[in-house]
This record gives structure tokens, C-alpha cells and sequence, in this order.
């Protein structure tokens, strides 16, 4: 028999609200293949808490060399929590994290990532530019931040592919020797929307090579394992090597 008047509205409301429930999930949420082929498997990005700070650090041991003390991690989260985003997988695990911060001591309200890992089990699934977009988005909406800016060593291909190529980030400036290894560093930037100056690069973003666009990562490039200290806090904050 067909269902009754009251049995198809209480239907679609249950459907409306399964709807409801999907568009507020979808922004947090990445569907995104296992890289061994098939296996789907579900990511979600989302704001990082005090609790997750740990995890982060872990993320941090387990892809990079160069390392942050807690302290550092609990710099961040104080000052600006809003900036800070991990990947957690289904099993409530975190396989990636984007460590950011607002720069205090500049004419322009601007952004800066400090650091961005993604565990190797998890790359190549566009995670490392989801967490990029969660930061950027966040620096934008809660500081009104005019832009956000990052650095990146010249030989780094795969870091410089994914800010200049996917991200849309413009090379600002050239800084001769900015690491430890007298490497020069690439100072890039991405203005926003609704930025009042935008203005052009005085660089033309050079060709990279075709590559993943989750095959970056973000680290300090110092080995120490101490939180910078405010001389060294710029020489430590933006080297880009493998998510």
C-alpha cells in the first residue's frame, strides 16, 4: 500500500535533516583515496585543540628532523588557537597538522605558516592543502589578515609546486642565506579577497616540475629541537621539505 500523508512528511524530514547534517560536515571533511589504490578513506580537518598538541608534536618527530620543543606548540595554541589545524582519520588519529601564527610586529595584519606535516601513510590525498586553506581561511575571517606569508628554501621544488602552483602563493622576495646552511629562501606570499594593496610580485614564479600537491612539508631549519628565540624566530619558521 502507499504510505500515508503524515508517513511521507516525516520522510523527507528525516532526509532534510540527513541533508542538514551532510552541508555542515562537508566543510570539515575530505573524502580522500588510501595512496596504495582503492581504499577509501575519510579524513576530516578540523580546529586543533590543547589535547592534540602531543599528536602534533608526534606528527612533527615522525616526518621531520628538525623539531619544536612543546613549549613552542603551546605558543601557538594560546596565542592564536584559531589558526592551528590537524587531520584526523577515522580512528581518531592525527595524521597531519598546519601550525600558524599572526605577525605581530608588521605595518600590514598578515599571516604566517610556521609548520606543516602530513604522515607519509596519508600523502598524496590533497591534505597538506586542506590544512593550508583551513589556516588561510581562519587568518582571514578572525584577524582580517591582508595576507598570509611564508618562506621556503630554493631548492625545495616540491614545497615551492605546491604554494606557487596550487595554493596561488606569489614569490615577494628573495632572502640571501635565511638558513642555518646558507641556503637562500624564497619569501612568498598570497594576498586575500579583500586585501586593500595588493602589490605585483617583483618575481616571476619560476617553472617547477609537476608534482603532488600533498608532497610537502613545512619545518624549522635548525636541528636543536629549542623553541626559537626572538632573534632567531624568522631563521626558524617556513622550511618547506616533503608532506
Amino acid at each position: 500500500s502507499e504510505p500515508s500523508g503524515a508517513s511521507c512528511e516525516q520522510h523527507n524530514a528525516v532526509h532534510r535533516q540527513r541533508l542538514s547534517l551532510c552541508q555542515i560536515r562537508q566543510p570539515a571533511t575530505a573524502l580522500a583515496l588510501h595512496p596504495s589504490g582503492s581504499t577509501p578513506t575519510m579524513v576530516s580537518i578540523r580546529t586543533a585543540s590543547m589535547s592534540d598538541l602531543l599528536a602534533m608534536q608526534q606528527c612533527n618527530l615522525s616526518c621531520l628532523p628538525e623539531n619544536y620543543q612543546m613549549k613552542y606548540y603551546f605558543y601557538h595554541m594560546l596565542s592564536w588557537p584559531q589558526l592551528l589545524h590537524v587531520a584526523e582519520d577515522s580512528k581518531g588519529r592525527i595524521v597531519g597538522y598546519v601550525l600558524a601564527k599572526m605577525e605581530e610586529d608588521s605595518p600590514e595584519v598578515h599571516g604566517h605558516i610556521t609548520s606543516l606535516a602530513v604522515l607519509r601513510s596519508h600523502r598524496k590525498m590533497g591534505i597538506a592543502a586542506k590544512l593550508m586553506t583551513a589556516a588561510q581561511e581562519a587568518m582571514e575571517e578572525t584577524f582580517k589578515a591582508e595576507f598570509v606569508s611564508l618562506h621556503v628554501r630554493k631548492s625545495n621544488r616540491a614545497a615551492f609546486a605546491l604554494y606557487s602552483s596550487t595554493l596561488g602563493f606569489q614569490i615577494n622576495d628573495i632572502e640571501a642565506e635565511y638558513y642555518a646552511d646558507k641556503e637562500d629562501a624564497y619569501d612568498m606570499r598570497k594576498y586575500f579577497a579583500h586585501a586593500k594593496h595588493k602589490p605585483r610580485p617583483k618575481f616571476a614564479n619560476p617553472n617547477a616540475p609537476p608534482t603532488d600537491t600533498d608532497a610537502v612539508d613545512m619545518l624549522p631549519p635548525s636541528g636543536n629541537g629549542a623553541a626559537p628565540t626572538s632573534q632567531q624566530s624568522h631563521a626558524l619558521e617556513g622550511e618547506h621539505t616533503g608532506a
